[in-house]
């Protein structure tokens, strides 16, 4: 079995070449663990991104790879690609720890349904990939593995919560990466690590086990360094399934191709602060403006606007300390002396709230939806900023400052997703660049409700005029 030619490394070949390759016996899973099972060698110590590596199994798995491949069996469209799950995600047999010392050596029996359908879909787990305490908040610590580092620039935020699977990719440990997003957790990670991350409509990707299965806040869905990557790695997570109330029917295989056209003749609005809602830094506003450019120079018809975001604030955090309450009150208060002081302040935010607040920030959910829906009946897609700072030092645990202005909390600079969030729409973080320190900035292109595909194809369209992911951090 002869090997594949390119000019990248094994490690940084697309998901989508190395399945291509696997398939023609090009390449073996095990050339393609090897490779990664040496990145990771290489660059975790320093990276901290997989916090759980389980070699010994992927060897196992990727040599029965190989002999099904040699039968020309094939399991799926990701058959012999070797990946990391989010240490959220349940994995059978494979310590889940939620970044948090209550499990730090739980062991579930069990895969969350995304894992089901990653590993019938072909691939070899190489272990879990580290996430902040409960998975809260945009930067990646914990007290059970410490601080995930940015590849770019080892001093700075990874972002968060997905922030190990954002750096593993843009480090070259695995080509494709699953995660979740409730206030930001694909998005900001992508946009702080050069990489794309793809917040889905609720129900695309369905979620179980969930213990509250009809809220659609939070969402899980793929992560991948090329437009093409994150289509295919969503094309095995969506689809139907029974144990979600809010699952949606298309199935998986509707992604599994991004549609030609990208920008061309589309219409675009973009906005450097959600038209006035948030505080931004002159240096993410400059990069929002060429991600613009970039677009008009892809063949988008360009033009500054924004719909209202007004009320998004109140209701992202009204319905998350909510939620934070209903799934894991329970649990904090039998532990309150194990967990950080922040996320027992948010279940008792939640626990506070009276049923009227409830019940606005309900009503603010649906006017928010409203105002982006009608938006986006006049425009294709919307460019927002993903973060409104650079990436910051990692030895903090959130910016209190952002162009001047005090964050009261470490929700504050995360406003730029999470009013996205509570619009229902679907969102793709891209890379727009990098700073003049030399971290990348990403930018959030925001659908239209339930159009997935045709989100991926204008990101395409923004990726190939742009080409800010063939720029790989400088870890060798």
């Amino acid at each position: 079995m002869s090997e594949t030619s390119s000019d990248e490394p094994l490690y940084y070949r697309s998901a989508t070449e190395l399945a291509r390759a696997l398939r023609a016996k090009e390449i073996s899973a095990r050339a393609v663990l090897a490779a990664h099972l040496e990145r990771i060698e290489q660059t975790n110590p320093r990276v901290n991104a997989v916090v759980t590596l389980v070699a010994d199994a992927a060897i196992a798995q990727a040599a029965a790879a190989d002999d099904a491949a040699a039968r020309g069996e094939f399991t799926g469209p990701l058959h012999g690609l070797p990946v990391a799950h989010k240490d959220n995600h349940l994995t059978a047999g494979i310590r889940t720890t939620f970044g948090s010392r209550l499990r730090a050596d739980f062991v579930p029996d069990t895969d969350d349904l995304v894992i089901q359908r990653m590993k019938a879909a072909g691939v070899i787990t190489l272990g879990k990939t580290n996430v902040p305490e409960f998975v809260a908040g945009g930067h990646t610590f914990n007290e059970v593995f410490g601080i995930t580092r940015n590849p770019y620039d080892l001093s700075v935020t990874a972002g968060g919560s997905s922030g190990g699977a954002a750096a593993a990719l843009a480090a070259g440990m695995h080509p494709l990466a699953d995660g979740n997003d409730f206030g930001g957790s694909l998005r900001l990670p992508a946009g702080y690590c050069n990489v794309i991350g793809l917040r889905p409509s609720a129900g695309r990707v369905p979620v179980y086990p969930a213990a509250d299965g009809f809220a659609g806040f939070s969402v899980q869905g793929p992560m991948g360094r090329t437009v093409d990557d994150v289509a295919l790695l969503l094309s095995v997570m969506a689809g139907p399934d029974g144990r979600s109330p809010i699952s949606l029917e298309a199935p998986g295989s509707d992604f599994a191709s991004v549609p030609a056209g990208g920008l061309t003749g589309k219409r675009v609005a973009f906005s450097t602060d959600l038209g006035g809602a948030i505080t931004v830094d002159p240096e993410i506003a400059s990069l929002v403006r060429a991600a613009a450019a970039d677009a008009e120079r892809a063949g988008a018809i360009v033009e500054e606007a924004s719909p209202d975001f007004t009320g998004a604030d109140e209701c992202f955090r009204t319905l998350r300390a909510w939620q934070f309450e209903a799934t894991m009150g329970a649990t904090l208060d039998s532990h309150r002396d194990l967990v950080r002081p922040s996320l027992y302040q948010n279940m008792l935010a939640g626990r506070e709230l009276t049923g009227p607040q409830v019940g606005r920030a309900a009503v603010l959910r649906t006017e928010l939806f409203h105002r982006m829906r009608e938006f986006l009946d006049r425009y294709d897609t919307l460019i927002l900023p993903v973060a409104p700072l650079p990436a910051f030092d990692a030895e903090i645990q959130y910016p209190e400052q952002v162009a001047g202005e005090r964050q009261e909390d470490y929700l504050g600079w995360m406003r730029a997703v999470c009013a996205v969030t509570v619009t229902g729409h679907p969102a793709i973080s891209m890379p727009a660049g990098f700073t003049a320190a030399g971290t990348p900035v990403g930018v959030q292109f925001v659908g239209r409700h339930r159009a997935e595909r045709e989100l991926l194809g204008m990101a395409k369209g923004f990726e190939a005029v742009t080409g800010h992911a063939l720029r790989h951090p400088g870890l060798d």
